[in-house]
């Protein structure tokens, strides 16, 4: 009776209402195709740099597959050769940037490959984004609205930019540097072959998933620099951004996320299908500790359930046997570390690494939390989703054991306030956003946290962005911000603004922004 009352009720609705009508998604063909095809020097050429995960990993000597794929010759967290392969090695009086293997980048991840039962298994991961901007080799696969547009024959402006995820992300922002540079030459090349004439100012537009816009904001900020391990951060030049005009950040976590603390602690099952990654092994990757809450925000408390703890304080981490530290992993060090002579050594060992990753994470949090305006000519956009519950906070308990109390809206992995960096939480809250980054515009979605990219949704906004939005004629001497202004901008305005006035250096400095409709 209640099913045929509620059928009864929405048909009746439906008369006027539309109740029951199918969603229906944009034309993106018919809206795009026009602006896709237009080869010309005006269009910027496109940089795509995916999250934590999103690249695929090879060993450079025997082409053994550290990550991207499951089955047949690959690198099994199960094994002894296999977890070497994986993890980063561990040896004191060598800095982060010192302990290298032969572990390289190739590509990034547009489908996870996995062998179920013997049989091939794809579970697709950047597919559906490469296709929507026309990267090569993506333009001729039926791939649903993502596919729908077309680029043409002679596209040649779309990049994919490959990096070790496990590393350091400051480490990353220079070989981004340097690939930004190598594409600089290839396309000016191109252009004088087509056009006759390499175009001027030449500039990328840059789209950024999950920890990729953590990467893209040091690179904007700080360019090549080194963050180095103490004294003075960088001077915060803004030395990136003469090469980017429009910066894209998609579910970036801005301010951390309680999963990377969960992942460091209990290690990580991706899925029923693909094998787990202990945190003995997790816990040698220094970029998963750059993804963890800010203490300021009182993510994650004590047992008496107020006091706030500094997840970068590597005291914490001893006293609650976490992590690399956690006696338990002690089989995994053991696989990692085959020369040590017992647990004590290689506690040591692990200790010594730990303190140095979560050193370097603090260094890293406090060079992006800095308030500044971007220089004029550089826009950042923000794509992030706020309909998922997501952890928010969690709890230790008197065992040093992880229990998630509350949670938010995000996108599953991570916080709305984390990806727009709201400095309110954990502190007074007032109407208007409060954040240390001037945000152009941010666009809030209703999925997941890969799903936001396989969103028409998100496909219309951001070829709106790239391919139709209007843009300020720019001119290098415009770009010449003083360095760590702080900032307070203003909201997001249909022309262009002007970079906010610096204030203060507090980085809770009032912000406000606008967010555009999905």
């Amino acid at each position: 009776m209640r099913m045929v009352s509620w059928a009864a009720l929405c048909l009746a609705i439906g008369l006027s209402s539309g109740c029951g009508s199918p969603l229906r998604g944009p034309d993106l063909g018919g809206i795009y195709n026009r602006a896709a095809q237009q080869s010309d020097l005006e269009r910027n050429p496109i940089i795509v740099i995916p999250g934590v995960l999103g690249s695929r990993l090879e060993h450079a000597d025997s082409g053994r597959t550290v990550w991207g794929a499951f089955g047949g010759f690959y690198a099994s967290p199960r094994t002894d050769e296999g977890s070497r392969l994986i993890a980063l090695p561990m040896e004191p009086g060598l800095g982060l940037s010192e302990l290298r293997d032969d572990v390289m980048p190739v590509e990034v991840l547009d489908r996870v490959r996995v062998l179920l039962l013997r049989l091939p298994v794809e579970q697709n991961a950047y597919l559906s984004l490469l296709a929507a901007l026309g990267a090569g080799g993506y333009r001729d696969e039926n791939l649903g609205l993502a596919g729908a547009i077309d680029y043409g024959e002679d596209h040649y402006t779309c990049f994919q930019f490959a990096y070790d995820w496990r590393r350091d992300n400051a480490e990353n922002a220079r070989r981004l540097h340097e690939f930004l540079m190598e594409k600089r030459e290839q396309v000016l090349r191109e252009d004088e072959r087509r056009f006759g004439k390499p175009r001027e100012n030449l500039r990328f537009d840059i789209v950024a998933h999950s920890m990729g816009g953590l990467l893209l904001r040091y690179y904007l900020r700080y360019g090549p620099a080194e963050l180095g391990d103490e004294g003075p951060l960088p001077a915060l030049d803004w030395a990136g951004a003469p090469n980017v005009e429009r910066a894209v950040l998609v579910a970036t976590p801005n301010a951390g996320s309680i999963e990377s603390l969960t992942n460091l602690l209990d290690g990580a099952a991706f899925s029923w299908v693909l094998p787990s990654f202990p945190a003995g092994l997790l816990g040698t990757m220094p970029a998963l500790y750059q993804l963890l809450p800010r203490e300021r925000h009182r993510a994650v408390v004590a047992a008496d359930g107020e006091t706030a703890l500094d997840l970068l304080d590597p005291a914490v981490w001893e006293r609650n046997d976490w992590g690399l530290l956690d006696p338990g992993q002690d089989s995994v060090l053991e696989r990692l570390l085959p020369e040590s002579g017992s647990a004590e050594e290689r506690r040591r060992v692990a200790a010594d690494h730990l303190e140095k990753a979560l050193r370097r994470a603090r260094r890293f949090q406090e060079a992006l939390d800095r308030p500044a305006a971007p220089p004029a000519g550089l826009t950042l956009h923000l794509i992030a989703g706020d309909a998922e519950p997501t952890s928010s906070r969690a709890r230790v308990d008197p065992d040093g054991r992880l229990e998630i109390t509350e949670q938010a809206p995000g996108d599953g992995t991570v916080l709305r306030s984390s990806a727009i960096l709201d400095e309110r939480i954990g502190s007074e809250w007032r109407r208007g956003l409060r954040s240390p980054i001037a945000w152009e515009r941010v666009t809030f979605l209703f999925q997941d946290h890969l799903g936001l990219t396989r969103d028409p949704a998100f496909t219309d906004n951001l070829l709106y962005v790239l391919l139709e939005e209007p843009r300020e004629p720019w001119h290098p001497e415009a770009s010449s911000p003083e360095p760590a202004k702080a900032s307070s901008p203003e909201p997001a305005r249909a022309s262009s603004p002007e970079p906010a006035e610096a204030s203060s250096p507090d980085p809770a400095k009032p912000s406000s922004t606008e967010p555009a409709a999905p």
